[in-house]
């Protein structure tokens, strides 16, 4: 059921990314601002993809690459990690959450990558930005639209750092979400395995190899 839902909310990120291919990605990004972070980020991710296309073609692996640099700088992915672990955080010592940490990164790059191969030709609706002054969490509205299919809603959560800037967390499509169900996995794995199997799972997973096929595969 989570694997369905994932693959759902990974798909929709892509058509996220969609929006304003064409627009130049010289710029830099504004984090003080997470409703503008998300657009420019969004556009420069996929102005990327499209000007690497022969690298991606030659090397699948490529888009790993593209995702470490354009996307992750973007996303807290430690804040992230701790709030995946939950309960187990304490239980751990400074080297296995660093590790862990380490490991949830590449996870996520190695899975936002492989999703970069299932996009198809959603277009994305932007909800209005709120004012944000004195928030310390924000929700980015977000509605994907793809024809004969109903819309999907999503919102990507972000939170302010010490430095006033603004970095993405967790993404929640249809009132569920993403953080929290991988969370739920990852605890009960801590739970019988051991925080040590686990990151040795999610290292295993970040090393597979892209498949562009893989859509095509499960079809």
């Amino acid at each position: 059921m989570f694997k369905g839902f994932y693959r759902s909310v990974m798909l929709a990120m892509m058509a996220l990314l969609s929006v304003g291919a064409q627009a130049a990605a010289s710029t830099d990004i504004d984090q003080s601002n997470p409703f503008t972070m998300v657009e420019e980020v969004a556009n420069k991710t996929f102005a990327r993809f499209h000007q690497d296309e022969k690298l991606i073609a030659a090397d699948p692996d490529h888009l790993k690459v593209i995702v470490t640099e354009e996307l992750m700088p973007y996303v807290d992915y430690k804040y992230a990690s701790y709030k995946v672990l939950g309960q187990y955080l304490r239980d751990t010592t400074k080297d296995q959450r660093e590790r862990f940490v380490e490991a949830f990164k590449g996870y996520l790059i190695s899975t936002y990558a492989q999703a970069f191969t299932e996009y198809t030709d959603q277009t994305v609706e932007y909800g209005r930005a709120e004012d944000f002054a004195g928030e310390k969490f924000v929700s980015v509205n977000i509605q994907v639209v793809e024809q004969g299919r109903p819309a999907i809603k999503l919102q990507f959560k972000a939170r302010r750092l010490k430095d006033g800037t603004w970095k993405a967390f967790d993404l929640i499509a249809e009132g569920v979400s993403l953080l929290s169900s991988k969370q739920s996995e990852i605890t009960n794995l801590v739970r019988q395995q051991g925080i040590e199997s686990v990151i040795n799972l999610l290292k295993e997973k970040t090393e597979q190899h892209i498949d562009l096929n893989a859509n095509e595969k499960k079809s």
